[in-house]
């Protein structure tokens, strides 16, 4: 048995504990720990964060603030920043009603960054859309939501970012045209700009975005024809154009997205083109909305090839002729059917019975006549949501009224 003498044996600790271990924890980079400290301050100044989180930033952070931990890494970098409340199960940083991003440059102090998410963080004080080309050209999401006191617009760089593959912008005041760049993001999956005052053409430039799944321009001040590049969005699921000024005629090349699940072009001013033959082509169609468009011409018949279709609007449409009765034939799946405020004529299909699922008709404002062709036991899944009135030759039969009282004064014939 070896003995250590005791001087040996203390020399020996004061080696362990002053020397550098090899394996020593890597730290956040002290540029990017600085520039979080004055994101949050700007975002919400009554918090002291300096104090709540006063050491490395990557070992201990707010909810929200992510890094990388990489190996082969002696120095962390920041991956992720979310900020807003958005519920208790994601307790980012909150902001404030006078958040503000005092140095809208301090972005750009993140290059490694690949998500950016603000949540109705931009309420009252103006703030300035930050240019994404200066984030960092590894940003993945670009997310701004409900930040309406969100100016400036996209940069023309946009082209530039060839990693993004979700680009939200909703809910805001940025405004001007979309670039052209944006055509050039080949990674993109999905692409929401919705509610803002975006305006112009829509960019021709989308041949490239193979990957979109979602493109959503809804509730801006777009106008013009659509470009034919829309129909190579080939792995296209959701499409929603609606309340825009876009005009003309639908493109041919709409056949080709036949990956579609949802399809919304309602309150446009699309006109005299009728109700496009191709959408028997979009047999993954969960919802199709066309309303508030002067299309005109007839219902066609296309429904046996939409067999999955949950929601229809064809409302304010300048529809003539009779509603076909396949759709009570084929449209088992169907919960909400509008056909209201045209000019259709005819009967009430009484195929209209086997949809099983239906819980909310508008037939309301045409020219239908003879009987409506429902039981009462028909009418009672709708409660307030059937409106068959200004129909002046549709007749009700008093005796099924009378059998499901509940209805009397909500399907009304004149």
């Amino acid at each position: 048995m070896v003995i250590f003498p005791a001087f040996a044996f203390h020399f020996l600790i004061f080696i362990l504990t002053t020397l550098p271990l090899g394996n020593s924890q890597p730290t956040l980079n002290s540029v990017e720990q600085e520039s979080v400290y004055q994101l949050l301050e700007s975002l919400n100044p009554d918090l002291q964060w300096r104090s709540l989180f006063p050491d490395d930033l990557c070992s201990s952070a707010p909810h929200g603030v992510v890094c990388d931990y990489p190996t082969d890494a002696k120095t962390l970098h920041i991956i992720e920043l979310n900020f807003g409340y958005v519920s208790d199960y994601n307790p980012n940083p909150t902001c404030t009603p006078n958040s503000t991003l005092l140095d809208p440059t301090l972005l750009s102090s993140f290059p490694h960054l690949r998500k950016l998410f603000f949540y109705n963080c931009f309420t009252h004080q103006p703030v300035s859309l930050p240019d994404i080309s200066r984030v960092g050209s590894e940003i993945e999401e670009f997310v701004f939501i409900d930040n309406p006191a969100l100016f400036g617009s996209l940069s023309d760089n946009i082209g530039n970012m060839k990693s993004l593959r979700r680009l939200i912008i909703t809910g805001t005041n940025v405004s001007g045209e979309i670039p052209a760049g944006l055509g050039e993001l080949a990674n993109l999956e999905e692409a929401t700009l919705s509610r803002n005052s975006f305006s112009g053409d829509m960019t021709e430039n989308l041949s490239k975005l193979k990957k979109l799944k979602v493109l959503d321009l809804s509730y801006n001040k777009f106008t013009g024809d659509l470009p034919e590049s829309i129909g190579g969005l080939e792995n296209l699921l959701k499409l929603d154009l609606s309340c825009n000024g876009f005009s003309g005629g639908f493109p041919e090349s709409m056949e080709g997205l036949t990956g579609l699940e949802l399809l919304d072009l309602s309150e446009n001013r699309f006109g005299n083109c009728g109700v496009p033959l191709f959408l028997s082509k979009m047999s993954k169609l969960k919802g199709l909305f066309l309303s508030g468009n002067e299309l005109g011409g007839v219902i066609p018949d296309i429904w046996e090839n939409l067999r999955g279709v949950e929601g229809i609007g064809l409302s304010r449409l300048g529809l003539v002729g009779e509603i076909p009765s396949s759709m009570g034939v084929f449209l088992g799946n169907v919960s909400y059917l509008g056909l209201d405020n045209n000019k259709l004529t005819g009967e009430v299909p009484k195929e209209f019975e086997k949809l099983g699922l239906l819980s909310e008709l508008n037939l309301s404002n045409n020219n239908l006549s003879g009987m409506l062709p429902f039981s009462a036991g028909f009418l009672g899944k709708f409660g307030g949501k059937l409106r068959v009135e200004r129909n002046p030759g549709l007749c009700v039969d008093e005796g099924v009224i009378k059998s499901f009282s509940r209805t009397r004064g909500l399907v009304q014939a004149k």
